[in-house]
């Protein structure tokens, strides 16, 4: 029984021994899974995924046995003034998850393309849905793919809301797709020496503490004083009293980047020597919530992490600041529906600038695509680095105040 599925999931690098598959079997054939799907899934990946590291690994192997693409029958919208459930056929998924090749406009052809305002889009997409009969592909007015319509993916639109598939032209305001994401692992070894040796160098050295550290020039100069006789004379140890702050962009255009951003994580989070260490979530721009784990489930309110970390602690956001402009200068402009800010976002990492001294912007993107109109808005407020081994030596000596 599901042998397939077994194979794939050790394909998708599951470590799933004979022993767990056998258990396994034993609990389906005692009826645990109560002919449930949902029961299925639960149960196997708590007897088959031995870390939650792997939970990313088995959803795709999940995926690809049973055909499903997650929770995606329901799109969740909430503005000011009014709660929308909208209901999204599985019929119409099944269509947008499997688009036709897309097409190619010139940065003219784009330009003349009609653009909406939020509310106008939303609205319209609301009529969509409710009009919408049958598949459509390659047109200006349908939920479809391969077309200029706003709403669907794999086609071309500036300003959209993309349902289903993958992003592409990384321009939607509203991106009518849930995903599952897995908290970035801080337990790599691999790769990670040299990012551990660069932010070594993120250290100011002060002396704190007990008088436990033996001061060897007071010593012998004390001890010249006293006519040859041994005085030993200790002082403070020299501690680092760097705090540091790491805001990390997940999900969507920075998903090719995970890994480097695990490394990255991975190096910062094993390192000792740092007085304080705390890390945060994002998706595309910071607005009223951070979020403490990757899922952005858990929410840290703005105001509160103003009110927690003084302007003394060093801040790294990482993140390829590559967005639709109305994201950063639109009011209720972020791109995920749960993220309902009135301020934009322009204006809050502009009060992150003002209220820490020391803020630097590592982006895994190339720089000769910095002078994208998101990226070149984001490059004014804050100094951006490559995430690179030398970007990152770079950025460090600008957080230690020494270019």
């Amino acid at each position: 029984m599901f042998t397939d599925f077994f194979y794939i999931l050790r394909e998708k690098g599951v470590p799933v021994s004979i022993t767990e598959w056998m258990t396994l079997m034993e609990a389906l054939d005692k009826g645990l899974a109560d002919s449930s799907l949902e029961r299925f899934y639960y149960l196997a990946r708590s007897i088959l995924v031995k870390s939650e590291s792997y939970y990313d690994h088995y959803d795709l192997a999940f995926e690809e046995y049973f055909r499903k693409v997650g929770d995606l029958s329901q799109l969740r919208e909430e503005l000011p003034g009014s709660k929308l459930v909208l209901e999204i056929r599985e019929e119409l998924l099944r269509w947008l998850n499997d688009p036709i090749n897309g097409i190619n406009l010139s940065e003219e052809e784009i330009e003349k393309l009609p653009r909406m305002e939020l509310y106008e889009l939303l609205d319209l997409f609301r009529r969509r849905l409710a009009e919408q009969t049958g598949r459509h592909d390659g047109g200006n007015k349908w939920i479809g793919t391969g077309g200029t319509s706003p709403f669907g993916n794999a086609g071309q639109n500036p300003a959209g809301i993309r349902v289903g598939g993958v992003s592409r032209g990384r321009s939607a305001i509203r991106m009518a797709h849930q995903r599952r994401y897995q908290n970035l692992r801080s337990d790599l070894t691999l790769d990670v020496r040299q990012i551990k040796v660069a932010l070594k160098r993120l250290r100011l050295l002060a002396r704190s503490g007990p008088e436990d550290e033996l001061d060897l020039e007071e010593t012998i100069d004390a001890t010249c004083k006293n006519a040859g006789e041994i005085e030993l004379v200790f002082t403070k140890s020299r501690k680092n009293i760097i705090k540091l702050l790491l805001l990390i962009d997940v999900g969507g255009s920075m998903t090719p980047y995970a890994q480097l951003c695990s490394r990255l994580f991975s190096a910062a989070n094993s390192l000792s020597h740092f007085k304080d260490f705390r890390y945060f979530y994002f998706h595309n721009c910071i607005y009223d919530h951070l979020y403490t784990d990757m899922a952005r489930r858990k929410k840290f309110g703005i105001r509160e992490f103003f009110r927690t970390f003084d302007r003394e602690y060093r801040v790294i956001i990482v993140g390829d600041a590559w967005m639709a402009p109305s994201e950063l200068t639109n009011r209720y402009g972020a791109i995920d529906y749960e993220d309902v800010s009135e301020t934009p976002g322009i204006v809050r990492l502009r009060e992150i600038r003002e209220h820490f001294d020391h803020v630097v912007w590592l982006n895994p993107e190339k720089r000769d695509i910095w002078e994208r109109k998101s990226i070149a808005m984001i490059r004014e407020i804050f100094p951006m680095f490559e995430l690179t081994l030398d970007g990152l030596d770079e950025a460090v000596r600008e957080l230690v105040g020494r270019r």
